[in-house]
């Protein structure tokens, strides 16, 4: 495993991440359509279709080809940041380790961690800006939007539990302001999700290939 120091949104963030299946990208890389009686087998979806070919033109490139525009919210994100964090070490009593992006040793996976918890721990923050997010979040606590991410996280760094954390200093007032769940480690669903991921990048380095051969 390789640790690579970087700021997220800055210029050697986006670069260190081109040519890498990235754990904000696992549930896309895991994204088939559903058997029909036409179709039995699994298919890819065309966002899954669409990622493997971005993958597979950024390995070869070696470059990356993401928007790398830093939009408002993404700054908004990176400023609240070290709040969240400072919010969640107040609150808990842990102390949440700065780190970058976590790659395997081949760098075809990674993932960007908020910070690294003791031995066994893992934080991912979230500021969303969305009034129904942050609603939803207090409402029914579902991370299925995120889960490939977070259980990317641990499967990617062997760690055994991750906090997620949604930060949304415009609650401050009603002390709503922090969120906090913890996941733990999910050993079949991670499982399943490797073997869906290790597919994914057989079809990208399938398309490397013919790219290669064709030129």
């Amino acid at each position: 495993m390789k640790l690579i120091v970087c700021q997220q949104g800055t210029p050697e963030w986006f670069q260190a991440r081109a040519g890498k299946i990235t754990a904000s990208m696992f549930s896309t890389a895991c994204d088939y359509l559903k058997p029909t009686k036409s179709e039995p087998s699994l298919r890819p979806s065309q966002k899954n279709l669409d990622y493997a070919y971005r993958v597979a033109v950024e390995q070869i490139y070696g470059q990356t080809t993401e928007d790398t525009y830093v939009t408002r919210e993404m700054r908004r994100g990176t400023n609240l940041e070290p709040l969240a964090r400072i919010a969640y070490e107040t609150v808990t009593g842990n102390l949440a380790e700065e780190s970058g992006i976590v790659a395997t040793d081949d760098e075809l996976f990674a993932y960007s961690t908020d910070g690294l918890v003791d031995e066994d721990g893992l934080i991912e923050i979230k500021s969303p800006n969305s009034a129904r997010k942050i609603v939803e979040m207090w409402t029914t606590g579902d991370l299925s939007e995120y889960v490939h991410q977070l259980q990317g996280g641990l499967w990617l760094t062997g760690r055994k539990w991750l906090d997620f954390i949604m930060y949304a200093p415009q609650l401050e007032s009603v002390g709503k302001d922090l969120f906090i769940k913890r996941i733990e480690r999910d050993e079949e669903f991670i499982a399943t999700m490797e073997q869906q991921l290790w597919d994914f990048a057989k079809r990208v380095q399938s398309h490397v290939a013919m790219l290669k051969e064709a030129a």
